[in-house]
This record gives C-alpha cells, sequence and structure tokens, in this order.
C-alpha cells in the first residue's frame, strides 16, 4: 500500500513538472469546517481561482450516517497548492487535475466516498469486466463526522454513553480520478459508483464550464 502511494505521488510529481501549466482542477474533500475555510479563501481570492460546485454529502449506513463535503475548484496552479496544503494539514483528501490528464486521459471521472465504499466499487468493477485505470488518489487523514441515527430516540444516558462512540469513529474518505479507455464503459462505472453510494463526477460535464 506504501509502495503504491509513493508511485501515484512520484508520477504525479513526474507529470507537474513535465506538463507545468497557469490553470489546474482540484478537488478537495474532508469535514464541513475544512471545506468551509477552502470555500471562503476560494471566494477571497476569486481573480485567481474559481469555485465550481461543494458538496455536502450525508450517506446513510445501518443505523450510522456518514457525513463529509467536498468541494472543487479550478484556478491558478500556485494558488491551488497553497489550498492543497491547507487540505493536508488538516487531514483532508486532496486531488488536483493537471491538463495533461484532461489532454491525454480518455473518459476521465471522479469519484468521492468512504475507503470502504471505494474498495467495493471496484471488485464490483471487475466483476462486470469494466476496465478502468486509477490515475490519482488521496484520502483523509483526520476527523469525519458521523453519528447514530437513532440516538433521538434513545433514553438521554444512553444517548449520552453511545453517541461518542459513533461520533469520534474513524472514517477515511478516498477520492480518485480514473479514466476508461471505451466509451461504453463510462456507464456502467456510473451505475456500479452510485449503487456503492459513490459521488461521481464526470469530467467532461464540468471541464468546459471551468
Amino acid at each position: 500500500m506504501i509502495e503504491d502511494k509513493i508511485q501515484v505521488l512520484r508520477q504525479a510529481a513526474k507529470v507537474s513538472t513535465q506538463h507545468s501549466s497557469a490553470e489546474v482542477w482540484c478537488v478537495i474533500a474532508g469535514n464541513e469546517e475544512l471545506v468551509n475555510n477552502v470555500a471562503y479563501s476560494a471566494i477571497a481570492s476569486k481573480d485567481r481561482v474559481k469555485i465550481l460546485f461543494r458538496e455536502h454529502v450525508t450517506l446513510q449506513e445501518s443505523f450510522v450516517q456518514k457525513k463529509f463535503d467536498f468541494i472543487m475548484l479550478n484556478g491558478d496552479t500556485n494558488k491551488i497548492r497553497e489550498f492543497s496544503y491547507l487540505c493536508k494539514e488538516n487531514g483532508g483528501a486532496c486531488v488536483q487535475i493537471a491538463p495533461y490528464y484532461v489532454s491525454n486521459e480518455p473518459n476521465l471521472m471522479l469519484l468521492v466516498a468512504p475507503e470502504d465504499n471505494i474498495k467495493k466499487f471496484v471488485g464490483d468493477v471487475e466483476r462486470a469486466n469494466a476496465k478502468f485505470s486509477i490515475l490519482l488518489e488521496d484520502e483523509t487523514t483526520g476527523f469525519i463526522e458521523t453519528d447514530l441515527r437513532m440516538s433521538k430516540r434513545l433514553p438521554s444516558f444512553i444517548k449520552t454513553m453511545v453517541s461518542p462512540l459513533f461520533t469520534m469513529s474513524d472514517l477515511i474518505l478516498s477520492a480518485i480520478l480514473i479514466s476508461t479507455e471505451e466509451e461504453k464503459n463510462v456507464e456502467t462505472i456510473q451505475e456500479i459508483a452510485k449503487s456503492n453510494q459513490i459521488f461521481v463526477i464526470d469530467f467532461k460535464d464540468i471541464k468546459n464550464d471551468s
């Protein structure tokens, strides 16, 4: 796993060096406070960076709700790099997408979800024989909010004891950039992602608006 991460970082560094550009795309995911801080900084730097969209996601799994935010930006490389530092210092996940990928990789899609959902998605796609490549990935190291859905119906003394176990539970959030050679695989991949409660960004839908 560590070796895979090192390879990803080396690939990203190589792309950044060989294909530098004035503007890049970036997705930052994490808890609400982190994304609020990024959004505030982006608005304050609106001449250098643009917020393409922001999402607040709540996933229902059994009796647990998992809550996280993510934001997609486009803008000046140096400013985006500042946001990526802010993100990593506060335990968020950050994927920077250079124009190299947009120009050279077919059918780009960006996925954001808890790590367990991403792992199940990969297995489901392999069984469906819909080939794809993982180009970039990152994951959170900080706190993501979770809570117990039944807490409102529990007696207060039980709620006091149980709720912290869920709100402080570990949740790793992953953001990955993928591509698929064959256009016919796009719909299959998106359907499998959505069935696994994964937020899918089809890059062709947003790159022309940036």
